[in-house]
This record gives structure tokens, sequence and C-alpha cells, in this order.
């Protein structure tokens, strides 16, 4: 029930926060319980136990603690991380304050001195070695004081001839308190440590996946440099063979030609777009367009290309100008490919801006959803979206068109969601922030550059 209250009057816990202010987040809530511990004791004693405390030092001490909390919470809404000082000054305070309340509650003779060893473990998992001796040495100072130092206690005669059965039943009530406080708190650091490690192992895993794309790159520079020599020659060639009278006056042949020389620059354009995906060379070529006219150009552009039908589901209320090079166009259209593969009668795309506020408002994104009516993905290709050479197509090195679209949205500072639809098929969306494409945006970067 305390810690309840507690975590009432905490700082909210955000998720993806440092380790650092999730402990200080945990000592406040830790705070809080002993303000709402040493009111509700010093309550019990005078009004119960009918024993005569001196309250106005006794009741300073929550009053600190109650200012320091607020003050700390506002502190913790405008930090990421403390510091290893700044986490052991804090713990310091409730060493410090649990000393100031049992000097004036009968010092060693208090059995509850063993809240020190509370603080003493929590020092030891949140801070470092060194840190968590001096917490140590100053509890141990503390009691030390505490053994020869004290005001006693002021008993009533009919507890005044029985301290020992006193101490037992104090000590039995200071161990349960200190076993729940024990379970609840170490716990919740345990927590706290286990997702900062599944954080680290996150941060591994994209660290291991850029490296991948690193490598793919420079494949991919190697191949465009060996293939380029050989497709230009085939330009060249089929521009002089544009030009021969024999292929120039047959019809036929004329339109097999141009389709070979379109087929031969969409050869270009996709070893450009492998580079681009790599992040190698975005930002090269780029355009000024909006949203909309992004979207309804790259549908138009792939209608030519599919015998189905490909409709674009436009929900937005307004309209950005955007700067939109060949690497996005690239990332989207690897999307929309996936989807006419398995669903090549119907594709649906649906976009919309979320949030509020000018485009470089970090809330701001853009939505695109593409959806289609083949089988869906599998349940264990669904957990590993976005790893590399994991597909459904049943191909060797099939999965690294959906891998490059996951990392270079991610670069993007966005995120990429998949998922089964209820009525058949499959959804990919990509939410992308709008700052990354607003032209305001880019302009100024390029001031900077």
């Amino acid at each position: 029930m305390i810690e309840r209250l507690a975590a009432l009057f905490a700082p909210p816990e955000v998720p993806g926060s440092t380790p650092s202010r999730s402990s200080v987040v945990l000592l406040t809530q830790l705070r809080w319980t002993a303000v709402f511990g040493q009111l509700a004791t010093i309550v019990v004693v005078s009004a119960v136990l009918k024993v005569r405390l001196p309250l106005a030092p006794l009741l300073l001490a929550p009053l600190l603690l109650i200012v320091i909390n607020l003050t700390v919470a506002r502190v913790v809404l405008q930090r990421e991380s403390f510091t290893q000082r700044e986490m052991f000054s804090a713990l310091m305070i409730d060493v410090v304050a649990l000393c100031w309340q049992l000097y004036y509650s009968g010092g060693a003779t208090n059995p509850f001195t063993f809240l020190f060893l509370l603080q003493i473990v929590i020092g030891a998992i949140i801070l470092e070695a060194r840190w968590s001796w001096l917490v140590a040495l100053n509890a141990c100072l503390c009691m030390a004081l505490l053994t020869f130092f004290y005001e006693p206690l002021q008993l009533p005669d009919r507890l005044a001839g029985d301290h020992f059965h006193l101490y037992i039943y104090g000590s039995l009530f200071c161990f349960v308190l200190a076993a729940v406080l024990l379970i609840v708190f170490v716990v919740r650091l345990d927590r706290n440590r286990r997702e900062s490690d599944a954080r680290l192992a996150d941060y591994y895993q994209q660290a291991a996946e850029e490296d991948h794309i690193i490598r793919m790159g420079l494949l991919a520079s190697g191949a465009a440099h060996e293939l380029g020599t050989p497709l230009s020659s085939i330009s060249v060639i089929l521009g002089d063979w544009s030009h021969e009278p024999t292929i120039r006056d047959d019809p036929d042949m004329a339109a097999d030609l141009a389709d070979v020389r379109r087929e031969l620059e969409r050869c270009k354009t996709i070893v450009s777009g492998i580079l681009m995906s790599a992040g190698e060379v975005r930002g090269v070529d780029p355009a000024v367009t909006t949203v909309r006219g992004f979207i309804d150009d790259l549908a138009e552009e792939w209608r030519t290309r599919i015998p189905g039908e490909l409709r674009v589901i436009d929900r937005m209320a307004g309209d950005v100008e955007i700067i939109a090079d060949p690497g996005l166009r690239q990332i989207v259209g690897n999307v929309i490919d996936n989807a006419i593969e398995v669903s090549p009668d119907l594709v649906l795309i649906e976009v919309w801006l979320e949030g509020e506020g000018a485009a470089q408002s970090p809330g701001r994104q853009v939505m695109l959803t593409v959806s289609d009516r083949g089988p869906g993905f599998a349940p264990e290709v669904l957990r590993r979206i976005g790893q590399p050479y994991i597909s459904t197509k049943g191909r060797d090195g099939g999965g690294l068109g959906l891998f490059l679209v996951v990392n270079v949205i991610r670069k993007l500072g966005g995120a990429v969601s998949v998922e089964n639809r209820e009525t058949g098929g499959a959804s990919v969306q990509l939410a992308i922030p709008l700052a990354t494409l607003a032209l305001e945006e880019q302009e100024q970067r390029q001031e900077k550059q």
C-alpha cells in the first residue's frame, strides 16, 4: 500500500529512459515510502504506545524529504541521465535522514537501525564499487554514532520495564518491513537492469546490422564499378543501332530497341538504388515535391509495370513540401515490389500525416501503409522482420529488400511495422519523421554545411 502511494508522487517513468534516471526515480519512490512510513510510525508510537517523542525534530526529517522529493521530481522531468556522484548524494540524503530520526528515537537501541542495510543493498546495486563502499562506510559511521550518542526514548511505565521484549517485537516488524521493501525495490532495480541489458543488446544488434549494410554497400559499390563500363558500352552500342536505317525504318525492331534501352536504364537505376539503400549516396539528385505529389508519381510509375491495380488511398487533410531523392523512392518501391509479387491483382497504398504543428515538429510523421492480398507472413518471419535473409519467398538471398527498408527508415529516425491483416494479406507501415524530409529542414542543414 505504501509503495503504491509512493508511486503516485514519483516522477513518471519514461519508456527507454536511461538506467541512472530509472534508479533516481526508484530512489524517489523509496523516499516517499520512507516519508509515509515515518509519519505512520510517529502516529502509532505516540497515540497507541503513548511514548513521548520529540515531535519537532522527528517531523522535520519527513518535511525536508518531501521538499527534496518535489525538487528532484522536477529535475528528473528535465534530465535524461544522472552521474554516479548525484545518485550517491541522493542515497546519502536517505542515510542521513534515517540517522537523524534514529538519534531522537533511541539510537542503536531502536530496532529500525537495520534499515541501514536496505540502503547499503540498494547502493551496491545502482552504484559503482567505490561509491557503494562509501555508502556502506557512511552507514557504518552513522551506526557507530548512534551506539554512543542518542536521545533515549521516554517510555511509559507499562513498557519501561520490558525493554528486551519491546526490542524483539520492533525487530520482528523491522525485519518484515525490510523484507518487503527489498523484494519490491530490488526486484524493480533488477527489472531496470534487465531492460537496460535488453536495450544494449538491441544496440549491438543494430550495430551488427549497420555493419552488414556497410559490407553490402561496399559489395554494391564494387559491382557498380564493374558493371558501369559494360552498361555504358551497351548504351553506346544501342544508341548507334538506333541510327541504323535497317532498325530505324523497321517499327518492330525500333520498338524492341526502345524496350531494351528502357530496361538498360532500369538496370542502372537498380544498381544506383542498391547504393542509395545502403546509405552511401543519399541526397543525390533530390527533388522538391510534396507528400501527395511524391506518392502520386510513385504510384503512376508502378502502374505501368503491373498487370493488376495499384490503388492509392489519400487520407491527408493537407499537404507538405518535402525533399525526395531517388533513395527514398527506391525504399518505398521495395515495399511495393514485395507486395506486388504476392498480390499482383491488387495492392493498396494508404498515406496520411500524423501529429500536429509545423513540419519540423518532432511529433509529425508521414505514415505510409502498403497492403496486399497475399498469404501474409508466417509467425516466425514476423518475429524476425528486418533481419537479413529472412524471407517468405523461399529463395537464397531473399529478405534483403525489407532488411534495407527497415534500416534506412531507422536511420531517418522512423520505424517500420509489419502485420497480417484480419481480412487476409499483410501490410507494411512506414513511419517517417517529417522533419527529415521537410524542405525548410533540408535548407537549414545545407546552410550549416
